[in-house]
C-alpha cells in the first residue's frame, strides 16, 4: 500500500506537470488519508466511474478529466456535490491529469494513439516542444484517405468522420487527441497530409476541403482512452499496486 500523497509524489515525477499551463488543477483533487492498494483509472471522473471504483473497493481513482475547471462554477452544488460527496463518503482520493497525460512522450493520449495507428512520431505539433500537445510522424507505407478511416475504425472501435482529400495519398500526418480541432491550422502550416483529431466543429469541414488536407475526428473519449491506462499501469508496475481501467463508454 502507498500513501495519497505518495502516489502524487510518483505521478508528478512521471507527468511533470508543472512544465503545463493548464486548464484544471493537475494532482491530488480530492484526498484521502486511506492507504492505496487499488487505483481505479478513467477518462473522466464521471458518477458512473465512482460507483464502479466504490463496487471494486479502490481506495483512488485516476482520471483525465479531473474537476475544478478554469470558469466553472466553484460552488459545491447539484453534479458536482454528489460526485464529491460519494468520493469522501468512502473515503476515495481523486487524482487528475490533464495535459501532462496528453503530452507524455511514451505514456501519453498522443503517443499511445501513434502506437495504435502505426505513426513514426518525428516532433510535436509545436515544433521542438518537448511539451507539445500534439505531435507530427508519418506513415512507413502511404494511405489512401479511406484505409486510414478504416484503420482508425478497427483500432478505437468506432467509425472516424472523415473530410476527404480526392486523389492525395496520406504519408505525414499531425495528431492531438480530444477536442483539439483548432489544432488543424497547426497542422496545415507543417505541411502534412492528414490531421487527426476527437472532434470536429462547423469550420472544420470548410478548412480541411479548402486547404486540401484529409481530417478525421475519432472520438474524443475513444482517442483519450489509452493515456490513462499507460499511466496505470506504469504506477502499478513501480509502486507494487493494483490497477484496473474502467471504460464508461461515452459516444462523443
Amino acid at each position: 500500500m502507498v500513501s495519497p500523497i505518495e502516489l502524487e509524489r510518483e505521478l508528478n515525477r512521471l507527468l511533470g506537470p508543472e512544465n503545463f499551463r493548464d486548464y484544471a488543477p493537475n494532482g491530488l483533487q480530492v484526498a484521502s488519508e486511506q492507504p492505496i492498494s487499488l487505483v481505479v483509472s478513467g477518462v473522466s471522473a464521471t458518477q458512473a466511474l465512482i460507483d464502479v471504483a466504490i463496487e471494486k473497493g479502490a481506495q483512488a481513482i485516476l482520471v483525465h478529466h479531473g474537476y475544478f475547471w478554469k470558469g466553472e462554477n466553484p460552488c459545491l452544488v447539484g453534479m458536482k456535490y454528489q460526485r464529491i460527496k460519494r468520493l469522501m463518503d468512502h473515503d476515495i482520493s481523486l487524482f487528475a491529469y490533464h495535459l501532462p497525460i496528453d503530452a507524455h512522450p511514451a505514456l501519453g493520449n498522443n503517443a499511445q494513439l501513434a502506437v495504435r495507428l502505426g505513426i513514426d512520431v518525428s516532433d510535436g505539433l509545436e515544433r521542438g516542444n518537448p511539451y507539445s500537445v500534439g505531435n507530427l510522424g508519418e506513415f512507413a507505407t502511404p494511405l489512401s484517405g479511406g484505409e486510414l478511416a478504416q484503420r482508425i475504425s478497427k483500432e478505437l472501435g468506432r467509425k472516424p468522420l472523415h473530410i476527404n482529400a480526392p486523389g492525395r495519398l496520406i504519408r505525414t500526418v499531425a495528431w492531438c487527441t480530444g477536442g483539439a480541432q483548432g489544432y488543424i491550422e497547426k497542422a496545415i502550416d507543417c505541411g502534412v497530409d492528414a490531421y487527426i483529431t476527437g472532434e470536429a466543429s462547423e469550420q472544420t469541414t470548410h478548412i480541411a476541403r479548402e486547404c486540401g488536407i484529409h481530417f478525421f475526428a475519432a472520438g474524443h473519449h475513444a482517442t483519450e482512452r489509452y493515456g490513462v491506462q499507460a499511466v496505470g499501469a506504469e504506477i502499478s508496475k513501480k509502486m507494487h499496486i493494483d490497477h484496473e481501467f474502467i471504460d464508461i463508454d461515452n459516444p462523443v
